[in-house]
């Protein structure tokens, strides 16, 4: 398991996800490098800061809101590459549906609780197969979504992080 795989993980996530956008038919409505104006406003609550528009947010807020609520407290159990992967789709569609597909992956109850039972399946699991069968399950949920005008961007992405992950084990697609 690797805990230093945060801030490498971190870089190829902010490259995917680019800088501000309010497309209308986003459903996460006005977002800045991955994070909507919804989350970054209470992430400002919680923070006890003022709230403003997320566009305005520093770097660091925007970093500090990654790890809090996407890269802890999963990602430092997971395998290198693996643990990119996971993250990369806990920002892109939650962390409940993130551990969903890693279960699904691994063959176990997929109740979107990374436990005991999904540890020791991990710990298990040969990491290019898991990054594999995590791909096949990303790109089905993204189809499943029926959003043509994402769809490409969001295969694309898939393969991309599919990519990442695998060079971080020292593989290749």
């Amino acid at each position: 398991m690797v805990a230093s795989n945060f801030q490498k993980s971190l870089q190829l996530v902010l490259t995917e996800e680019g800088g501000n956008d309010d497309d209308p038919a986003d459903h996460g409505g006005r977002t800045s490098r991955g994070i909507t104006q919804r989350e970054y406003d209470a992430w400002c609550k919680e923070q006890g800061l003022v709230t403003m528009d997320v566009w305005q947010a520093t770097q660091k807020q925007i970093d500090q809101i990654y790890y809090q609520e996407y890269w802890l407290p999963v990602c430092d159990l997971l395998p290198s590459g693996v643990d990119y992967m996971y993250f990369d789709m806990a920002v892109n569609a939650g962390p409940y549906r993130a551990a969903v597909l890693l279960q699904r992956a691994l063959g176990v109850t997929a109740d979107g609780r990374i436990g005991p039972m999904t540890r020791q399946s991990i710990s298990t699991a040969d990491p290019r197969w898991l990054i594999d069968r995590f791909t096949v399950l990303k790109k089905e949920f993204y189809t499943n979504l029926h959003q043509p005008k994402f769809l490409r961007g969001w295969l694309n992405r898939a393969n991309f992080v599919q990519n990442a992950a695998l060079a971080m084990i020292g593989a290749t697609a």
